[in-house]
């Protein structure tokens, strides 16, 4: 059944995971199609007023010849033109998730009214989210003021399809519903992400025997902060019937910091959801029609900076930064259930060119290098994304670039290197409970069969890198699974 639209409060993270990750139809309920009529109607007596108010892209030219005031029969053939020379950007496409949901952030500024269109085209727009396929949209190039490179390949056979009138192909292509899918597409996974670093961890720490005063219920108010309470809970719900024999003294400083790294991504995650619901919901469109009031009854359409998405892009960076640290924590954590002195666990450290553990567990050994390179990777993804000047074409309005396109490329492979380095702790922690014969915690014992169903458990030396990818597949499919 398709999910009726109302309000532009209608679009949120909850929408966007139906409709962009489980492909969910919408429809634009009549009270929202007649209140975009009454809209177009009010916005068409508006620039027929005398005299006719300056209006970027319907009144005026657009970019550089903004200053350039049209003619009344200028007006319907400028509507018209259409924008090939957008059509610029190529390269990896985004998923079709991620297109899904531009789509459906698009009709955020058509919902209210406030693009100024006719019923159709938000129709058309709407309609885009049935079950054909959709358009390409390259990920890569984005280096425009606003997301125009993006939109228009999004909606070119769109405005192919319909002779465009007055406003229309502007409400298209204007705006930043792209960063605030990507902002919402980054959040939904993360909440996976994190919940399964919350498995991984719990069961690291199982593996070790970390003493679970590390992880006491007390730390939640001494510490005095709910996402951090809420990372202590989440590893103790995996750590429910732990096993005895734990060390009786404090573990490695990388055990005893999950819960504050942890609820780092917790707050991250915090940052990036409120990102997303403001931006779903936020009118962006360039110009803006505002509805009537007491004070202009024809109501009024003002230019704005609204394509420029501001908060996306540092919610995204702090992602992409969180799944660093837990790259590292992965790294030292591999290291230290490796080290028989320190993990008290059959020491699995090479010694020249020989192996010290006689039972035949050599290859896994070689994990944590492999940890170390998908850290590195994370890091160098992690780096902060600062504003980009452009004055590209000369176009003299356009000197600055948007980011979220960035910050979101980036975040996306940071956090295909923490689901690498997550699995790779996951199947050493595994391998060591499997060669000390014990039972993980009951709720881990299904997490547990998952890794082992993909990596069984090393008993001959063998070739770990295959069935690690895999391993790592599932844990990215885990975090986008519908």
């Amino acid at each position: 059944m398709p999910i009726t639209l109302s309000t532009r409060e209608d679009i949120n993270l909850d929408t966007v995971f139906r409709v962009a990750w489980k492909k969910e139809t919408v429809k634009i309920s009549e009270k929202a199609l007649q209140r975009i009529a009454e809209c177009r109607a009010s916005f068409l007596k508006l620039i027929e007023s005398d005299p006719p108010p300056v209006i970027y892209g319907v009144t005026t030219a657009m970019g550089e010849l903004a200053s350039r005031k049209l003619e009344l029969d200028e007006r319907d053939r400028h509507a018209r033109i259409k924008a090939f020379a957008a059509a610029t950007s190529f390269g990896d496409p985004l998923p079709d998730r991620v297109v899904r949901a531009i789509v459906l952030a698009r009709l955020t500024n058509f919902i209210e009214g406030n693009a100024a269109t006719t019923p159709r085209i938000a129709l058309a727009v709407a309609a885009m989210l049935d079950d054909g396929p959709m358009p390409t949209v390259p990920a890569s190039g984005q280096g425009g003021a606003g997301e125009i490179l993006a939109l228009y390949p999004l909606f070119a056979e769109l405005s192919a399809r319909f002779d465009l009138e007055v406003k229309e192909r502007g409400s298209l292509i204007n705006g930043s519903p792209c960063a605030a899918a990507l902002v919402a597409d980054a959040a939904l996974a993360a909440r996976r992400r994190i919940r399964m670093a919350h498995k991984v961890f719990a069961l690291s720490i199982e593996a070790f025997r970390a003493p679970l005063e590390h992880y006491d219920a007390a730390l939640d108010t001494l510490w005095g902060d709910d996402h951090e309470a809420a990372a202590l809970q989440g590893l103790r719900e995996f750590l429910v019937g732990a096993g005895d024999g734990r060390r009786n003294y404090q573990a490695p400083v990388s055990y005893r910091i999950v819960p504050r790294v942890l609820g780092q991504a917790h707050r991250a995650l915090s940052s990036a959801e409120r990102a997303a619901t403001v931006s779903l919901a936020a009118i962006s469109d360039n110009p803006v029609f505002i509805p009537p009031d007491d004070a202009y009854p024809l109501g009024r359409c003002i230019s704005t900076g609204g394509y420029h998405n501001a908060m996306a892009t540092p919610a995204l960076d702090d992602l992409a930064a969180i799944w660093a640290d837990i790259c590292l924590l992965c790294d030292r954590h591999a290291s230290k259930l490796l080290n028989g002195k320190v993990s008290l666990l059959p020491d699995l450290l090479m010694t020249g060119r020989h192996w010290a553990d006689s039972d035949g567990h050599g290859s896994v050994g070689y994990v944590p290098m492999a940890i170390t390179g998908y850290l590195e990777q994370a890091k160098l993804a992690a780096q902060r994304t600062f504003i980009p000047g452009t004055e590209s074409a000369g176009a003299g309005q356009d000197d600055v670039a948007t980011t979220a396109f960035f910050a979101w490329t980036k975040e996306a492979t940071a956090g295909r290197c923490v689901d690498a380095a997550m699995a790779m702790l996951a199947m050493m922690a595994s391998q060591a409970l499997h060669v000390t014969e014990r039972a993980p915690p009951p709720a881990l014992q299904p997490f547990v069969d998952d890794i082992r169903a993909i990596v069984p458990p090393v008993g001959d030396d063998r070739v770990l890198g295959p069935e690690l990818a895999n391993l790592a597949d599932w844990f990215t499919g885990r975090a986008f699974d519908a």
